[in-house]
């Protein structure tokens, strides 16, 4: 019941911030006052050595989790013989990637530049690649977090599944790559195609 309500949230997100997308990834052709911008310089303000090497850990650790994640559902399925585990490791690694590829062509269409190429006060934390709307960590996180509790709906998979995910998709602002905009964009994006693609195959 809980999930079915946490599916429904996300849908009306993605809904929601792929409606305003155009204007959503213009903003940066609007004022510095934007709640975009305010929100980086609140979080920029609360930068400290000890949690930048922490937020650094958490963005990247979406590219080990993407993978671990369902190489152990994989090979815990394997060794006891369950085909419903191995069948779960399909459906989060290919969520992941149809995301992935997904995140990729919406980056080519919206070219949004990154805040602090955009501005000269910020300063980012950490190397990112191209353009900016959506994020591809988040939406990479967002995806696996999502598939895995769709699979596994119990609170105790969705809740620290939805915590990392969305301290990864936070780690992109604290760092300094990303818009909120870039963030929610990128948590739509993965969590409605883990969900939509959980639906195609029941």
């Amino acid at each position: 019941m809980s999930f079915n309500i946490c599916q429904s949230a996300f849908y009306i997100l993605l809904i929601f911030v792929f409606s305003h997308a155009p204007r959503i990834a213009f903003a940066q052709e609007e004022p510095a006052r934007t709640l975009d911008i305010r929100i980086l310089e609140s979080i920029a303000e609360t930068r400290t050595p000890a949690q930048n090497a922490t937020f650094h850990f958490i963005s990247d650790s979406h590219n080990y989790m993407q993978i671990a994640i369902p190489a152990g559902l994989f090979i815990a399925g394997a060794i006891s013989d369950d085909k419903q585990m191995r069948q779960n490791a399909g459906y989060v690694i290919s969520s992941t990637a149809v995301t992935a590829l997904l995140n990729i062509g919406l980056k080519q269409v919206f070219k949004r530049s990154r805040p602090f190429k955009k501005y000269n006060n910020f300063t980012a934390l950490a190397t990112p690649g191209s353009f900016s709307f959506p994020s591809g960590h988040t939406s990479a996180a967002f995806s696996t977090a999502t598939a895995l509790s769709h699979a596994y709906p119990k609170w105790y998979v969705i809740a620290p599944a939805m915590l990392w995910a969305g301290s990864v998709g936070y780690s992109r602002m604290y760092l300094g790559v990303h818009y909120t905009s870039d963030v929610a964009a990128g948590a739509a994006l993965g969590a409605g195609t883990a969900l939509g693609m959980g639906f195609m195959k029941k």
